[in-house]
């Protein structure tokens, strides 16, 4: 464990935790589309969840109330490897203490000591409060995700 914030520690998560990660990823999809289904998250954690994918959990009186999963990518423009977040999710009763931005730099500390030279995630375009935090930390938006329903 690890103290991430007063009150608040950290803690590595494992394979052991794929029930407990995706609960805490459909939450967050759930918080801007109430009204789907996210059962298909399963598939994403069992593609992705390993060694090479860091999990973390931020815990107060040992009950999770956040979560950092660091996956890999490639940016397309330069041909690096680099960190990417798949999930920050912080339980609303919890958020504006520091939290996210706290995981936001660990997971920058990782990126680095990994050799990375770049972090990436995705928001929803609607996640007004998430990119206001991405914003603030510095993060600048590289390229536009676009879909068309057919």
């Amino acid at each position: 464990m690890v103290l991430l914030i007063p009150g608040y520690s950290l803690r590595v998560g494992s394979g052991l935790d794929r029930a407990l990660l995706l609960k805490f990823m459909q939450r967050t999809y759930q918080e801007l589309y109430p009204a789907h289904s996210f059962a298909h998250l399963a598939q994403t954690i069992e593609q992705y969840l390993s060694s090479e994918t860091p999990l973390l959990w931020v815990e107060q009186t040992q009950q999770p109330i956040g979560c950092l999963w660091l996956g890999n990518a490639t940016d397309q423009v330069q041909g690096d490897r680099h960190s990417y977040i798949f999930l920050l999710y912080v339980q609303p009763t919890h958020r504006r203490q520091g939290i996210g931005a706290a995981l936001m730099q660990h997971a920058e500390n990782l990126a680095r000591e990994r050799g990375d030279r770049q972090l990436g995630l995705q928001v929803f375009q609607q996640n007004q409060v998430a990119l206001n935090l991405y914003a603030k930390l510095g993060y600048e938006v590289q390229s536009l995700w676009m879909t068309k329903t057919l």
